[in-house]
């Protein structure tokens, strides 16, 4: 039997999480039930208990393990570029690509700023900086040409830069705005971020 195949145990939470993820989808964080996600499962109600001890714990375990970065790090590992500049557009079309396959977890992202007010995000970061942060510290040791030398500051910069980019994506898409964008939109974002919207003073 291999090491890594998940244990009975592990194949129920992972069942839960699922179940529940797809009625927090479908009609809301507040309108589901335990209950309900129980039927989902396939469980009796007490079976849910053995695995998580509140809905809100079951949605906390959904955000840490339903995030995309276990896909997306790599490839940000394996971003190339020559400058800065060519690192960080590669690196920011590989990031909104995977999370754009992903639209769920923004939907997610979403019931987790306005029913909690963001509160499992600390629990979410424990998990994913210090897999990413080491990116950004390389990037700033080995990259001389950047004005920001705090790597903290520079992945949050970085995650803002993404997660503003979808949010207004899906707020435009089928906008009059949308039709006003340029054909290269997400290069000309991407070039903000890294330039800003002033014209260097000669």
């Amino acid at each position: 039997m291999p090491k890594d195949r998940p244990t009975k145990g592990e194949t129920t939470r992972i069942a839960i999480e699922d179940a529940a993820m797809n009625l927090f989808l479908t009609q809301g964080y507040a309108a589901t039930s335990m209950r309900q996600i129980a039927e989902e499962v396939g469980l009796a109600l007490g079976g849910i208990y053995n695995h998580f001890s509140s809905k809100e714990e079951i949605f906390a375990g959904i955000i840490i393990d339903k995030h995309p970065y276990k896909q997306i790090l790599p490839a940000i590992l394996a971003a190339e570029g020559a400058t800065a500049e060519d690192f960080y557009k590669n690196a920011a079309h590989i990031v909104i690509s995977e999370m754009g396959k992903r639209p769920e977890f923004m939907n997610l992202m979403f019931i987790e700023l306005v029913e909690f007010k963001g509160k499992h995000g600390a629990a979410l970061l424990k998990e994913i900086v210090p897999k990413i942060l080491p990116v950004f510290e390389k990037a700033i040791k080995t990259r001389k040409n950047l004005r920001v030398t705090n790597p903290a500051l520079l992945m949050r910069s970085f995650i803002g830069l993404v997660v503003s980019y979808l949010m207004t994506e899906m707020i435009i898409s089928n906008s009059i705005l949308s039709k006003l964008m340029p054909k290269n939109t997400e290069d000309a974002y991407v070039d903000i971020f890294l330039h800003g919207i002033l014209k260097p003073v000669e």
